[in-house]
């Protein structure tokens, strides 16, 4: 590699979006090619290595202590990826190594303090490989894998296809793990790293099987094709590996602090931005974020702060330029009371009953009114003080069916949008029980009070749409109430604060229907509401536009570095696609959330994993931290999706990935 190219190409790929990560990788495609060591006169040659790696394995079959498995094929001209320096020599995995033979351990063979090695163990990348936890933490449960001190130990599961470790102690680990402890002639550090390589990962990542949990298997990773390097320069790869990738730690770590550095400084002027207390200070304020914007704002998730400030700016009476304070918004609240009182004389049958219920609950509401300063002419009131009426949904499972009306539960509102792409159906029949009590209609707000909570969208025109589990409907008056003003409200970060305290529950915070309908909103007079909503759609158009540049410009540093990579080491790997596979690469996208928390005496394991991580996970990461067989698994989490401890999953999307995509 030419020194001088490598300076030359380094901040492409250092500075680029996961740069440090790509260096990593043209470290270890680097070493495992030959190209960043210079070679040894004197060295031994990997074919001598090789020879004795062979007689070694033959006295250790003949005295039973390594099983006889079958030798993978002989290496053909067509499949070498590259061509190697002088003293090297292409192999496979399986001819130098005994992966795949590891002794079986069963829970006889061991006492209680006996440490089980897990995936998330292997994942931590640490030096030390056993973690010291409670035997009663990790109980054997099945047949494990034993290894001796110096194994080399191999995540096959995907998505740790690049964790690996070189066991300083005995130990146990679990079947999901690989422990390669026959190596004759191979430094543990070089087979480690030629594991983590971008190489293997490809290979890796293309020869797995399975849908729910892609595993490498154990033919297709002994035919994997091994570069053997010479004795002594193995040890020098590895000790050239070791020192580069400290850098790389360096520069990540001066990298992270540069980037909490750059978000203390924008919070910090947001901050300043949100307090102003006077035009004057307001103007400063905004002087300065305009002539620091592109270095606050470097990356697309930056822009979404942004965007919380200006919506609570907005519904503060801060970004309006002209008020008219001859429209009082005590005047609007009221003409919201007279429209109520006349539609309740005019409803019937169900609306008649939605519009009594409402009155009566207006007659008793008591609200707590923040702190919170607004411009002298608007005013808080409650929810239900702005609406038409606020309605509950039938808060039960649906009957589902192949096509029909759409049941629009809380994954199907994210970020003020309702996505109607994968909602469950519900039938004619259904639809008329479940929404009985006020159908919806397009310009209505469905608003979720858990799981998560507090989310809304406005129900879409020409669509036909039913509230799900844990929603609620808010329907207003639109001649007197903007239904986009009351979505920006409720996105603001200042109204999901005060909702946030007004929640209850230890495990999931949620809301009960009560008090969805005391959460307070600012009002402004109908035209400023219209004024608001022009601003924001307009300031929110140039962040997007400036969140989608962001984005552009990563896209190109991430392509440039890419290039570079491909250029210092002749080799593109995300290209590894391409290449044969055994079967379709594939990712199980199932996410399972949190339902009603379940009482402190019901064994529900899964339920209180979700619950001490945000109610939420997905089924791979739930299952790998449950720690049982798969089966089990599906079993446990049948059962408490059945007791509504877990709320019923969304149809698992299976996609297809690409190797490097699945590598990553």
């Amino acid at each position: 590699m030419d020194a001088q190219q490598f300076l030359a190409e380094f901040g492409h790929i250092a500075n680029a979006p996961g740069g440090v990560a790509r260096l990593r990788e043209l470290v270890l495609q680097l070493a495992i090619s030959g190209r960043l060591t210079e070679r040894e006169t004197g060295d031994t040659p990997s074919s001598q290595l090789i020879q004795q790696n062979l007689e070694t394995r033959r006295d250790l079959i003949a005295r039973k202590q390594l099983k006889r498995l079958p030798a993978p094929r002989p290496v053909a001209d067509e499949e070498i990826p590259w061509v190697l320096p002088e003293g090297w020599l292409w192999t496979r995995l399986g001819s130098v190594t005994n992966y795949g033979d590891s002794p079986k351990v069963e829970y006889a063979d061991v006492n209680e303090d006996t440490w089980v090695l897990e995936l998330e163990d292997v994942e931590k990348g640490t030096s030390k490989l056993l973690i010291k936890v409670l035997a009663r933490d990790r109980k054997f449960k099945s047949t494990k894998n034993g290894f001796p001190a110096g194994a080399v130990l191999y995540g096959k599961l995907r998505p740790y296809l690049d964790k690996v470790l070189i066991a300083d102690a005995p130990g146990v680990c679990t079947t999901e793990i690989s422990p390669i402890s026959f190596f004759n002639g191979i430094e543990a550090g070089y087979l480690r790293w030629y594991l983590k390589s971008p190489y293997f990962i490809a290979y890796a990542s293309g020869s797995t099987y399975g849908m729910n949990l892609p595993r490498l298997g154990t033919d297709s990773a002994r035919e994997a094709l091994f570069p053997f390097p010479p004795r002594i320069e193995q040890s020098r790869i590895v000790a050239k590996v070791d020192e580069l990738m400290a850098l790389c730690d360096r520069l990540e770590a001066q990298q992270q602090d540069r980037r909490k550095l750059q978000n203390a400084l924008r919070q910090s002027t947001l901050k300043a931005l949100a307090s102003a207390q006077s035009s004057h200070e307001l103007k400063d304020s905004w002087r300065r974020l305009q002539a620091n914007f592109g270095y606050l704002f470097s990356e697309p998730g930056d822009v979404r702060g942004f965007k919380g400030l200006i919506l609570d700016l907005a519904v503060s009476g801060l970004l309006l330029t002209t008020t008219n304070t001859t429209q009082r918004a005590t005047d609007l609240v009221e003409q919201i009371a007279n429209a109520r009182l006349e539609w309740a004389k005019a409803a019937e049958e169900h609306e008649k009953k939605e519009a009594v219920a409402m009155l009566k609950k207006l007659r008793t509401q008591q609200i707590a009114v923040p702190s919170s300063s607004l411009p002298e002419h608007w005013c808080w009131a409650s929810l239900l003080q702005v609406a038409q009426a606020v309605v509950d949904c039938h808060n039960k499972t649906a009957p589902y069916v192949a096509e029909g009306i759409h049941l629009v539960r809380t994954t199907d509102i994210r970020d003020g949008r309702m996505d109607l792409s994968k909602t469950k159906k519900i039938s004619e029949e259904t639809y008329d029980y479940w929404a009985r009590r006020m159908p919806p209609k397009s310009g209505d707000i469905f608003f979720t009070r858990e799981a998560p909570m507090g989310e809304a969208a406005i129900v879409p025109e020409g669509e036909r749409v039913c509230l799900g589990q844990r929603t609620m409907l808010v329907r207003l008056f639109p001649a007197l109430f903007s239904n986009r003003y009351l979505l920006y409200v409720i996105q603001s970060p200042s109204f999901q604060l005060r909702m946030n305290e007004a929640a209850i529950g230890m495990a999931v915070k949620h809301l009960r229907v009560g008090g969805v309908e005391d959460l307070v909103v600012p009002v402004p007079p109908r035209a400023e509401q219209d004024q608001i909503v022009g601003i924001v759609d307009s300031l929110f158009e140039l962040c997007d536009r400036h969140a989608e540049l962001l984005g552009k410009n990563s896209r190109i540093a991430t392509n440039l570095s890419s290039a570079a990579v491909a250029a210092l080491t002749g080799i593109t790997v995300e290209q590894e696609e391409e290449a044969p596979v055994k079967a379709p690469q594939t990712e199980l996208i199932a996410p399972l959330r949190l339902g009603s928390p379940p009482d402190v005496k019901a064994q529900a394991p899964l339920a209180t994993l979700l619950a001490r991580h945000n109610g939420e996970m997905s089924a791979r990461d739930l299952w790998q931290r449950f720690g049982g067989e798969i089966d089990a698994f599906y079993a446990q989490l049948k059962t408490e999706v059945a007791h509504g401890w877990i709320a019923e999953p969304a149809v698992a999307e299976v996609r297809e990935k690409s190797s490097a995509a699945a590598g990553a």
